[in-house]
């Protein structure tokens, strides 16, 4: 018997191949596609998510589990309009101006993509300009920044400057090594510790 829970627990295993033949199963079955999002893939990854803030998994099987969403993702999204996909909010993310580092900033997308968040990611070295224009066109939220090094994380001041001068409502989530609560409470953004913490903070901005 077909039960689109199991969903969840081959969203947990990272079971890629059981994901596709399963998905698949339960579109020919007729069944609703924002459920087999919401009561299959995204309920598994909630799990993943809780089991990595608490230490019971670690970044590789994150990845292997986001990477198995992905794939039930990918055949579910085309049968949903954009105005049905359930969406928490829109966050344009990017590693800031300068740094190349990006393991940190992908694990994040993965996962407030998994949490129900659209998420336009501007890559590495991403330039105010480049924030800037994608904060428009997408209508974001938040503009979450990473910097791995102590020259690059004043960029950040620049990105939210330049945000203010054009008059744009959005919050900043940051994080990376070198940023502390306090200094990004200076630059008038709040500090995710984490991938899970980052998650968990950009719920409660978009609550």
């Amino acid at each position: 018997m077909l039960k689109i829970a199991d969903l969840g627990q081959f969203v947990i295993d990272g079971d890629e191949e059981g994901i596709i033949d399963h998905v698949n199963l339960l579109i020919e079955a007729k069944t609703d596609p924002i459920a087999i999002i919401n009561e299959g893939l995204l309920s598994g990854m909630n799990v993943v998510g809780e089991k990595f803030k608490n230490g019971d998994m670690f970044v590789p099987e994150v990845l292997m589990a986001a990477r198995a969403m992905n794939a039930g993702m990918a055949i579910v999204k085309p049968l949903i309009a954009d105005q049905d996909m359930p969406s928490l909010g829109t966050i344009v993310i990017g590693t800031v101006k300068g740094d190349l580092h990006d393991i940190g900033k992908n694990l994040v997308v993965m996962m407030l993509e998994s949490a129900g968040f659209k998420v336009v990611d501007l890559g590495i070295d991403a330039k105010v300009e480049q924030f800037v224009a994608a904060v428009k066109e997408h209508k974001a939220d938040i503009i979450g920044m990473s910097a791995m090094l102590t020259t690059t994380m004043t960029y950040m001041q620049e990105v939210i400057k330049a945000c203010q001068d054009e008059g744009l409502s959005v919050k900043y989530l940051v994080g990376g090594a070198p940023l502390s609560p306090a200094y990004s409470e200076k630059l008038g953004a709040i500090y995710a510790a984490d991938a899970s913490g980052a998650v968990d903070t950009a719920k409660a901005l978009t609550a």
